[in-house]
């Protein structure tokens, strides 16, 4: 008994436990949570990573002479003399276990395996119930909502955004907050949470009853996002890409013209001299100001691509360099990616690299009238994604990759804010925990231009708002290629318009055929190629006159769209979620994918298929609902089949909500 009667100690409000050289801590962190940081160091780093300050903690600790427990409101640990921690909510259910195997399998729960020279590989496991539902942890291209037994990459790619935040359908949050590459199994036998290089294990887990409770209490301790402007609940306009300023405002004049109300128009990569210059190439934008001047008076807001990129040509490539402010390589030549030239990454974890390219965004966009940026390549995109190469500011790659796209929402969000803007709102193309705080709007990559992509973003849509990026968007139509005058394509475009009228932003963008060749000898902007027009009147006068109407509709719920952008910003409930967020005790609601809440008035029920023009529909218990196109009212809790013609998405709202019948006639 004496080998372990001194192995635990209170330090504050947090319980410790130093054995055989490892050091674990465990303390309140937020409203029924318990953040657990392990480390073979003398001390653990002051780096947060994911969290934000949270005060006024406090904790219940009991050491006895061969156990110890904390508890914070809902959730109790304990740890045994073995070093195992049991977590049990308030309830005295065991809600997650470390699995501790000893003899004769001798498999540790927190495992850290040596590099030489320092630092670790380590692996975290958890005894696994093959019952339990998983959700969130970020975007993945796959057809799955619920992501028990699915193995995930804990990196980012084109397309691919790693939140290692998660809701268990027994009750808890977990989130992972370690920014290393690495790898989560969430199998049937074993949940193991891996990370390629590091020294320290550090996660959060939190209990509640609902999984709206856990989710907002997780948004208390990562932070919540701004109030989205008033501008970006309607309407917006992108393609690959206006090459010029007439082309782009004329595009704005003509939905003028139609009297199609235009909220945001995208000015898209290559309208710069060269990658890293960050500024308009005026030969072939001239007097940048004062197209943003008329664009607002037409009450439409100019947004900007910025890429992290920075050529060899640049106007900044010499001075960032010699400053030590972009990724550097372990090996082999500094080339991060090619597009049109060669170029590597700024390295968003340094603080005088993100001031640097804020004070350039700053003079060159900025302080001619753009108020809204589009964060594009921000994983980032490296040519080859091999993270053990690339070293940045913070650490190797390896150990802290992850962190990028944070960092990078980071750098615009905090230069708009110190010249006084608020409710801002970036499009990005990728993110971690955390990222919501920096008014992070996500969408899904380069998908390609097929109902099966519209499948899977219709679930990673909703893992996403589970990961806590309540803000999220697609490329309507998939990003990828797209004939606008093929008849099949055109279908794929109305329904995924349809869909995206009921996501937290109605945008369209892609790459359409057949693709437009840089002309012959160009320079600057003019090197790069360009795609089809994309506008709604490009797709037929069928397609045309259905997409208008729905973003007339989109323009009348406008109102019921700003309430869930408010709550998002209050309390963290996103916008858009599954069934079972608003109806937990409704066991069905918990295994249907392919609907989804947007608000707690609205149920959309998207079309997926090619020819499709009926779909079941499950309504869930604990509500009537009533179907907007015919007024028909249902009990919850059954299944109808509902017609669903070229022009209509089936659409239901709550009896006694916020949204009426009428509002969605034309």
């Amino acid at each position: 008994m004496e080998l372990f009667s001194n192995q635990f100690s209170q330090e504050g409000n947090a319980l410790v436990r130093f054995f055989e050289g490892e050091l674990l801590r465990v303390e309140p962190y937020g409203i029924d949570a318990l953040r657990v940081r392990s480390t073979r160091e003398s001390s653990f780093s002051e780096r947060k990573y994911a969290l934000i300050n949270v005060y006024n903690q406090e904790s219940i600790i009991k050491i006895g002479e061969e156990s110890a427990t904390i508890k914070n409101g809902k959730i109790t640990a304990e740890i045994n003399k073995n070093g195992k921690i049991t977590f049990k909510n308030d309830k005295d259910k065991v809600i997650l276990e470390e699995k501790l195997e000893l003899t004769p399998l001798k498999i540790p729960a927190r495992e850290f395996k040596p590099y030489v020279g320092g630092k670790y590989e380590i692996n975290m496991r958890f005894i696994s119930n093959p019952n339990e539902k998983i959700f969130g942890m970020g975007q993945y291209q796959q057809p799955f909502l619920d992501i028990k037994g699915c193995v995930l990459e804990l990196s980012h790619r084109n397309s691919q955004a790693s939140v290692p935040f998660m809701v268990s359908s027994l009750n808890y949050g977990f989130l992972w907050n370690v920014p290393a590459i690495g790898e989560v199994s969430f199998g049937k036998n074993i949940t193991q949470w891996n990370a390629k290089m590091g020294d320290t294990i550090d996660y959060v887990i939190i209990a509640g009853d609902t999984p709206k409770e856990i989710e907002e209490k997780y948004m208390s301790i990562t932070g919540k996002p701004p109030m989205m402007p008033d501008y970006a609940l309607g309407f917006w306009q992108s393609k690959l890409r206006y090459q010029t300023r007439d082309e782009l405002v004329d595009v704005a004049r003509e939905y003028k013209k139609r009297n199609i109300p235009l909220s945001v128009i995208v000015c898209d990569f290559f309208h710069w001299p060269h990658q890293g210059d960050w500024k308009f190439d005026t030969d072939y934008f001239p007097d940048p100001k004062s197209m943003v001047k008329e664009l607002n008076e037409m009450g439409t807001e100019l947004m900007v691509s910025v890429w992290p990129t920075v050529e060899f040509e640049s106007e900044n490539f010499d001075y960032m360099k010699r400053r030590g402010m972009l990724i550097k390589n372990h090996r082999g030549p500094e080339n991060h990616m090619v597009c049109v030239a060669p170029a590597v990454f700024y390295d968003a974890t340094n603080p005088e690299a993100r001031k640097f390219v804020w004070e350039t965004i700053k003079k060159n966009y900025y302080d001619i009238g753009i108020k809204t940026f589009w964060l594009d390549e921000a994983e980032p995109e490296f040519m080859l994604y091999d993270y053990d190469n690339h070293k940045y500011y913070l650490g190797d790659c390896l150990e802290v990759g992850n962190i990028y796209p944070l960092t990078y929402a980071q750098n615009f969000y905090e230069g708009m804010k110190s010249e006084g803007q608020e409710n801002i709102v970036n499009l990005i193309r990728c993110a971690w925990a955390g990222s919501q705080r920096y008014g992070a709007l996500v969408w899904s990559g380069d998908i390609m231009p097929t109902f099966d992509a519209l499948k899977c973003q219709i679930r990673a849509g909703l893992n996403m708002a589970m990961s806590g990026i309540g803000w999220w968007t697609t490329d309507i139509g998939g990003f990828d290629s797209g004939y606008p005058d093929d008849k099949d394509y055109r279908e794929l475009v109305v329904r995924w318009f349809e869909y995206a009228t009921f996501c937290p932003v109605l945008r369209m963008h892609g790459y359409r055929m057949p693709y437009i060749p840089a002309k012959e000898g160009a320079t600057g902007a003019g090197q790069c190629f360009s795609g089809s027009p994309n506008e709604i009147w490009s797709y037929g006068d069928e397609a045309y006159e259905i997409m208008k109407d729905y973003i007339f509709l989109r323009e009348r719920i406008k109102p019921y769209v700003k309430s869930l952008m408010q709550e998002a910003h209050e309390i963290g409930t996103p916008p858009m979620r599954p069934l079972f967020y608003d109806y937990p005790s409704d066991d069905v609601a918990w295994n249907i994918d392919d609907e989804y809440m947007f608000g707690d008035s609205l149920l959309v029920a998207p079309i997926m298929e090619l020819g499709q023009r009926e779909r079941e529909v499950y309504l869930p218990k604990g509500s009537t609902w009533i179907d907007v196109y015919t007024g028909n009212e249902y009990k919850g809790g059954i299944v109808i089949g509902c017609e669903a013609p070229i022009d209509r998405i089936p659409l239901f709202i709550t009896k006694n909500g916020k949204l009426k019948k009428e509002i969605f006639n034309k």
